[in-house]
């Protein structure tokens, strides 16, 4: 499996025909690697509603077709702004598509669309092709981030480290021994000043996984 950071929390998974968009943020992110007009997903996922994950999903998923994949307030808000193929598990559902399943785990955080959807954040439990990857969301460190782990061997972790929002780089050292994955590839940092770190120095911190850092429009195989 191909994954393809996009900028900020934005990643896509490639397997075959299939093509995973997460939190796809192109439009007015400063980091973007390409143009919601250059993107073809199969599949749309969200974490969570706020504007920097939200990004560009109803412009895309009108033009693709593709699946969304969102807690349920938020598919319910896609549903009404005429996006059909929008399916809406809550925190531990799981969603089966061709050639893998995504579940809906906790994060700790906060979230409202753009549309002033009030909404419960989560983390993305994904498996495509055989692999899998959690993607942790905007989280805060928090105990229960060890569980995904105890069900599914990670393959795979995308982690915010840019604090602020979320935990930091500090933090982020310890959620990486809780989940436990082969692989970490920070993300959501350096996107605005408040962000801003040293992910040279997440990566020399961390021994419990392997951490891979890319640049926007990286692609690592997985």
């Amino acid at each position: 499996m191909d994954i393809r950071f996009l900028g900020h929390a934005c990643f896509e998974l490639t397997e075959g025909d299939t093509r995973v968009l997460i939190d796809p943020f192109l439009t007015g992110n400063p980091k973007a690697a390409v143009g919601a007009d250059e993107v073809d997903p199969t599949h749309i996922f969200l974490t969570h509603g706020h504007v920097d994950h939200w990004g560009d999903i109803e412009d895309i998923a009108k033009r693709t077709n593709a699946q969304c994949v969102a807690i349920v307030e938020l598919a319910q808000e896609l549903q009404g702004k005429g996006i059909e193929n929008a399916v809406d598990p809550n925190l531990g559902g799981t969603v089966e598509f061709d050639g893998g399943w995504v579940r809906l785990v906790p994060a700790w955080h906060t979230s409202t669309t753009p549309g002033g959807t009030v909404n419960t954040p989560a983390g993305l439990v994904i498996n495509l092709g055989g692999t899998t990857v959690y993607h942790l969301g905007d989280t805060a460190l928090f105990s229960d981030l060890t569980l995904p782990g105890k069900r599914d061997q990670i393959d795979v972790a995308l982690m915010c480290i840019g604090g602020h929002y979320t935990m930091d780089r500090h933090d982020a050292v310890t959620a990486a021994e809780l989940v436990g994955a082969k692989q970490v590839i920070p993300c959501h940092y350096d996107t605005f000043p408040p962000i801003e770190t040293d992910a040279e120095a997440f990566k020399s911190d961390v021994s419990a996984s392997e951490v891979v850092v890319l640049q926007p429009g990286d692609t690592h195989s997985a």
